[in-house]
């Protein structure tokens, strides 16, 4: 079975769920006027928040793509993703430049998870 939740402006589902494994969809940051560890910070919390409400958290993520706009901040955004990861529960991760994700916005992230 496959479980669908939180749909979004109807074009995709927050989350999907098949066999106990969360996909996360595309998390961009709520507040766009923050340097990069800021929306690193801001998008983290807001997946440990879908996955606490799905039945998970942080500890089971098991893949992270990140999308940045600018690659040269990579340290900021590491330094706020080992504020919230730790060593133990570190996820498989990739990190892609892109041009553009939307006026201010810095990085977009998706995520793989097992559910608890």
């Amino acid at each position: 079975m496959i479980n669908r939740v939180l749909p979004y402006e109807g074009l995709l589902h927050e989350v999907v769920e098949h066999n106990g494994v969360l996909y996360i969809g595309g998390i961009v940051p709520e507040d766009t006027s923050l340097d990069m560890a800021g929306q690193a910070n801001d998008v983290l919390k807001q997946l440990a928040q879908l996955l606490k409400s799905q039945g998970s958290d942080i500890s089971r993520v098991l893949q992270v793509t990140i999308f940045m706009t600018d690659l040269k901040e990579k340290a900021a955004f590491n330094a706020a993703w080992k504020a919230h990861f730790a060593a133990a529960h570190l996820p498989a991760r990739a990190a892609v430049g892109v041009a553009d994700l939307g006026p201010g916005v810095r990085l977009e992230m998706t995520a793989t998870a097992a559910r608890q």
